[in-house]
């Protein structure tokens, strides 16, 4: 419920009140607070730095209790207040209540509803699973989309579900029967089962109140472990029914009408029938209907902003569009799905052995779209919806990709209308997307937005539920077409292909050099994009030594002395140390080597040990030294693999649940060398308390008690993203499966120096689609993808020890070729903590530019810049 005024300046005053004790969030995700981990998912609503916006309160813990429109205010109770708060104009936004059954044994069920709902549940999953042993049956009762979705979130947390519907199938107001059989096929190939057209009529438990089974009405006992209601939501008007009605503009009366099933009724405005009263979201009643969906709740709440502020906008009714969130299972409902206006036509494409049904709903003339049911194949769907209303494009059976008749519709988005909604949930248009790629004020001082990212963040299409990605894409790159910027996938100006088509072609014909590459599928000689970009395919195809065969000059700087170059033209040198563990005698060699040349040491966040300052010429003789000792390479220089960072784990923590330090290991070995279009970094911790920042890594491995959890897509950077769960409570064998094949799929499909988040966020399905590829091998190349990794494996070598190896090799680490033998003296450190570090331009002047480099004892007893 918010209250809005005018301050002593004019200005708006907002003041938002929740009984929630959070920020308000995302009701739409809840799902992933059930399966993911607890305190890592965010479902905040906006930046919470909106709250500290003068103007802006929010009261959290305080609830609305009375409200009376003659005096225009509030009644709110906190924990030990209650006090009447004053309002110039009124929101309110209520939502709903979680229906319940009026059965016997209904007070042992529990709701799908909030936070708190959510985290029972979880808790309670878990904590049934260790008592009994074995997967605990969670009947769901309502087989609509949040029933389903719940669950699969409860499948997903090791249970067993079951779905009980008194309708004869699933989703029955979105789907006909056609789609429902299909649905119902595919759900059941899921694993859930599915007790549908008898309606439950008692909830059984023992003597001591623990629940037994539910008990069906044709006399058939369900056994039952959690029971969980998700049959609809009922509209929280308590406060409208309990309000002290005000005056109207005319002098008489003003009063709150109420739905027929409930709610607060409100005009085209969202006005509602008492002066300076607004109602947006579940609590309002329009045309008889109150629906819990967030399209039109957003569009409610920006018409009501826009009235606030002098406008005129209107409410144009109910968007009833749906589309299910479950992995695996396609399914979307739109417009008038049941071909209910008189005349309607139906085209139907339907395949009942693959669970695939396919239809769009016509004027009877087939050319005006009304709206339609997919499940199976719900790509159509994307380019459909908004086109409702509208005349199609083409003749309607195009749209129908399952029969193999048309595209899907892809080709329609180019020509959208201005006005067409492309994102529902925040009421995004066409034209507003346009605007802000040609930048035509939708962002006002900006430029023209050109990539996926900007548009979600200047128009915050795609930001909700995500659905609205792909086509936000399309629409992008359509767009940037006509405006005239060429929207070429070619790597450079010297390969029309892309990355991954490059990949392919070389994979395919099996090329091996530069030179043949650039003969069948390049002009000219190359630059620093495409070299590079050849130089890692490669390598991650061959797993050749890089340097060799004239692939040294295709490499970066860093990769050509296989260091990394500091500013100061020295270079550093990174063992590796996999998963942070390492022996004292290890240790003890780094500390010599690091005295003997006058290094810098520095412990990196991935935990190694860095060590700064060597010259080129110097670092065969520390790898000499450090392999010797039974070091290997870090390669803290290649887009490659980088770390796994571990906690210490069930090992030693009391907490630790699996062998976090052992795994990492593993997973290090196992990766070690490999190259990709951008660096990896790996994860692995212990328990869910998460010591190793696994969520921040392109892969993140957390432990639970019946194995592990698989994070993928996190990056740190400029734009750090979180990793997302792919899939659960694997055992040892099947992560490294899934791992191998995440890998891959990423090497082989990636731009060049694109991060794993950007990369899984730019595909088309996101999260769902690496999922059905990895996990579900929606594609058939998962045994492809394990036998390129095994390859990886087979052939690793580490890159100093075969430098070290070939004198030819060796030639390459030389200062100056003449004086092979010659230090650099224009390098110059000075002291700073006990280490040395590179000098400033002041004291390189200071000094003189031509003292050569120290070790420590040495530069400990000469002079600072500041002494000099």
């Amino acid at each position: 419920m918010a209250a809005r005024g005018l301050d002593a300046s004019g200005g708006f005053h907002v003041t938002l009140v929740s009984e929630e004790d959070h920020l308000p969030y995302d009701r739409v995700a809840l799902s992933k607070a059930l399966t993911g981990d607890p305190g890592s998912v965010d479902l905040t609503l906006g930046a919470p730095s909106l709250w500290d916006t003068p103007g802006m309160a929010l009261r959290t813990g305080t609830r609305a209790v009375g409200l009376d429109t003659a005096a225009r205010t509030v009644r709110v109770e906190g924990r030990d207040t209650v006090e009447e708060l004053p309002y110039d104009e009124l929101v309110l936004a209520t939502g709903s209540n979680a229906a319940r059954l009026p059965i016997p044994g209904a007070e042992h069920t529990h709701v799908y509803r909030t936070l708190e709902d959510v985290w029972y549940l979880r808790a309670e999953i878990g904590r049934l699973h260790g008592t009994l042993g074995r997967p605990p049956r969670v009947a769901v009762i309502g087989g609509g989309l949040l029933g389903i979705e719940a669950a699969a979130g409860a499948q997903s947390l090791g249970a067993e579900p079951l779905i009980i519907d008194g309708s004869p199938w699933p989703m029955n107001r979105q789907l006909d029967e056609g789609a429902g059989q299909a649905l119902t096929r595919l759900i059941a190939a899921k694993g859930f089962t599915l007790h549908g057209g008898v309606f439950p009529s008692e909830v059984h438990t023992d003597d001591a109140g623990t629940v037994t089974g539910v008990l069906m009405a044709d006399g058939r006992l369900v056994p039952a472990d959690l029971v969980v209601v998700a049959i609809g939501v009922r509209p929280r008007d308590e406060l409208i029914r309990a309000a002290v009605d005000g005056v109207g503009e005319s002098g008489g009366p003003a009063t709150f009408e109420l739905g027929p099933r409930g709610g607060v009724v409100i005009d085209e405005t969202c006005a509602t029938g008492a002066p300076n009263v607004w109602a947006i979201g579940e609590v309002a009643s329009f045309g008889g209907m109150c629906l819990g969906l967030v399209a039109p709740a957003n569009t409610m709440a920006e018409i009501v902003a826009d009235r606030l502020h002098g406008g005129g906008a209107t409410f144009p009714g109910f968007d009833t569009a749906t589309k299910l969130k479950l992995s695996g299972v396609d399914v979307a409902s739109f417009g008038d799905a049941f071909a209910a206006e008189p005349g309607a036509l139906e085209i139907v494409y339907a395949d009942p052995a693959r669970g695939i049904y396919q239809k769009i709903v016509t004027t009877d003339d087939a050319r005006t779209l009304l709206g339609g049911i997919f499940v199976g194949d719900a790509s159509p769907y994307l380019s459909l919806r908004p086109l409702l209303g509208r005349e199609l494009p083409a003749e309607p059976g195009a749209f129908l990709s399952a029969s193999g008749a048309g595209d899907g519709g892809e080709a329609a988005l180019v020509e959208l209308p201005d006005d067409a909604i492309l994102c529902s949930c925040n009421n995004v248009a066409a034209g507003a997307l346009r605007d802000a790629v040609n930048g035509c004020g939708t962002c006002e001082g900006q430029d023209p937005v050109q990539d996926v990212a900007g548009l979600k963040a200047c128009t915050r299409a795609g930001t909700q539920c995500g659905s609205c990605v792909p086509m936000v894409k399309k629409l992008l790159e359509a767009e940037l077409a006509k405006s005239g910027v060429t929207v070429s996938k070619a790597l450079c100006e010297h390969i029309p292909l892309s990355r991954q088509e490059l990949f392919d072609v070389i994979r395919v014909a099996q090329l091996t050099s530069f030179e043949d590459i650039m003969a069948r599928h390049g002009t000219g000689a190359g630059c620093d994009i495409c070299k590079p970009t050849i130089a890692s395919i490669l390598a991650s195809q061959h797993s050749a030594y890089v340097l060799d065969a004239g692939r040294g000059t295709l490499q970066d700087t860093n990769d050509r002395a296989l260091a990394n170059m500091q500013k100061d033209g020295t270079y550093s040198v990174v063992p590796r140390i996999p998963g942070g563990e390492i022996t004292p005698e290890k240790l003890g060699v780094i500390a010599a080597v690091a005295q003997k040349y006058g290094l810098y040491t520095k412990i990196t966040g991935g935990q190694r040990i860095d060590m700064f300052g060597a010259r080129l010429e110097q670092l065969p003789d520390i790898w000499a030294e450090l392999i010797a000792a039974g070091m290997e390479s870090g390669q803290a220089y290649g887009k490659s693999l980088r770390t796994v960072k571990s906690c210490v784990g069930s090992t030693w923590c009391r907490y630790g649940q699996q062998d976090s330090v052992g795994m990492a290991i593993q997973l290090e070995l196992r990766y070690r060398g490999l190259r990709s279009p951008h660096k990896l970094k790996l994860g692995v911790s212990g328990c869910a308390r998460e010591c190793a920042e696994a969520r921040g890594k392109d892969v993140g491995v957390i432990a639970t008690a019946d194995g592990w959890n698989l994070y993928v897509g996190g990056n740190g950077g400029a734009t750090p993203a979180h990793a997302q769960l792919l899939a659960k409570d694997l055992d040892d064998q099947t992560l490294i499966q899934y791992i191998d094949r995440y890998f891959m799929y990423y090497i082989r499909t990636a731009d060049r120096l694109q991060r794993t988040a950007r990369w899984q966020e730019e595909l088309d399905g996101g999260l769902e689609h690496v999922r059905q590829v990895v996990v579900e091998d929606s594609l058939g190349i998962a045994a492809e993808l394990e036998a390129a990794m095994a390859t990886h494996v087979e052939h690793y070598e580490d890159e100093w020890a075969a430098t070290l190896a070939d004198p030819e090799r060796l030639r390459r680490f030389r200062s100056f070729v003449n004086a092979p033998d010659a230090a650099d003296d224009s390098i110059v450190h000075v002291p700073e903590r006990d280490q040395v570090r590179p000098a400033t331009a002041a004291e390189r002047v200071s000094l003189g530019a031509t003292i050569p480099v120290r070790t420590p004892a040495a530069a400990a007893a000469a002079p600072t810049a500041q002494e000099a």
